[in-house]
C-alpha cells in the first residue's frame, strides 16, 4: 500500500481537490444552496481519479522513455525503480481512468452531455502529458495544461456540474486556482531541470532556464491572490471570499526555496509547500464563498 501511495504521489492532489471545491463555493454563492450534492461527491473524485491516474501515466511513460535516471532528485518513480512491474502500473493507470468514467457518465446525466466532452479531454491530457508519440509536457506545453484543465476546465466544470451556467466570478476563480495549480508542475519541472535535459525532456523549465522559471514561479503564486481579490471586487462576489488571502503568508517559504535552492530535499518540501498554499487558499475561498452568501 505504501508502494502504491507513493506512486499516487498524494502531494500533487491538492491540485485536483482544490478547483472542485471552489467552482462549487461559486455556484453555492450564486444560487444560495447546493442543487446537486451527488453531482458534487462524483465531481471530486473523478477529478481526484483523473490526477492519480495522470500521476501513473507519467510514472509508466518516464520510465519506458528513460527520464527517471537514478540521479533523479524528486520522489521515488515505482516503475523505474523496479517496485512495481510497468503492465502493473499500466492496469492501475486505466482502472483509475475507467472509474473516472463511469462516474463521468453519471455527471453526464445529471448536468448534460457537455460534461463527457469534458471528462474524455481530461482523460486525454492526462495520458499524452508524457505518452504517445508526440508528448506535450516534452515539448514545455505541461504547464499550459495544467492551467487549463486543472484551474479553467475543474473550477468552471464544478461550477456548470451544479448550475448548467457559467459566470465571470467563476472564471476568475479558475485563473486564480490555476495559476497555483500550475506553480505545483514550475517546482517539479524546476527540481528536474538538469536531469530532463540529459533526458532530452524539453520541459518550460528546460526550455526558459532556471531563473526566468524562478520568475515564472512568482508570478503565479503572487499572481493568484491579486486574481482573486480583483475577481471579488469587480465581480462583486461574496466580500468574505477575500479571506482566502490570509494564505498569502504561506508563500514565503516556498518562494524563498525555489528562489534559492537547487537540491532535491529542499524543491521536495517546497513542492508540499506550495501544494498546501494551493490547499488552504482554496478551502479559506471556499468557505468565504458559502458564509458570504
Amino acid at each position: 500500500m505504501r508502494i502504491w501511495l507513493n506512486a499516487a504521489r498524494p502531494r500533487t492532489l491538492p491540485a485536483a481537490i482544490a478547483p472542485v471545491f471552489v467552482g462549487t463555493a461559486a455556484a453555492y454563492a450564486a444560487a444560495g444552496e447546493l442543487p446537486r450534492w451527488g453531482g458534487f461527491i462524483a465531481a471530486l473524485a473523478a477529478s481526484v481519479l483523473i490526477q492519480i491516474g495522470t500521476n501513473l501515466a507519467n510514472d509508466y511513460s518516464d520510465a519506458r522513455r528513460g527520464a527517471d535516471s537514478a540521479d533523479r532528485l524528486g520522489p521515488v518513480r515505482v516503475t523505474s525503480a523496479g517496485l512495481v512491474t510497468p503492465r502493473r502500473v499500466l492496469v492501475a493507470t486505466w482502472v483509475a481512468f475507467a472509474l473516472s468514467a463511469l462516474l463521468g457518465i453519471y455527471l453526464a446525466v445529471v448536468a448534460g452531455p457537455v460534461i463527457l466532452v469534458v471528462g474524455a479531454l481530461s482523460i486525454a491530457a492526462g495520458v499524452l502529458y508524457t505518452g504517445g508519440p508526440r508528448p506535450y509536457g516534452y515539448a514545455g506545453l505541461g504547464e499550459l495544461f495544467v492551467f487549463l484543465f486543472f484551474g479553467l476546465v475543474a473550477v468552471n466544470g464544478s461550477y456548470y456540474v451544479q448550475l448548467e451556467s457559467l459566470s465571470w466570478v467563476s472564471f476568475g476563480l479558475s485563473v486564480a486556482v490555476g495559476f497555483l495549480a500550475t506553480a505545483i508542475l514550475v517546482v517539479n519541472n524546476v527540481r528536474d531541470l538538469d536531469t530532463d535535459r540529459r533526458a532530452n525532456k524539453t520541459t518550460l523549465a528546460v526550455r526558459i532556464g532556471r531563473e526566468r522559471t524562478r520568475k515564472l514561479y512568482l508570478v503565479l503564486m503572487l499572481g493568484s491572490f491579486l486574481v482573486l481579490a480583483v475577481t471579488i471586487v469587480a465581480g462583486d462576489g461574496p466580500w468574505l471570499a477575500l479571506v482566502g488571502l490570509a494564505a498569502l503568508p504561506l508563500v514565503r517559504r516556498p518562494l524563498a526555496t525555489v528562489g534559492n535552492r537547487t537540491d532535491g530535499p529542499s524543491l521536495n518540501r517546497a513542492l508540499a509547500q506550495t501544494g498546501g498554499v494551493l490547499a488552504l487558499f482554496a478551502l479559506l475561498t471556499a468557505a468565504g464563498l458559502v458564509i458570504g452568501s
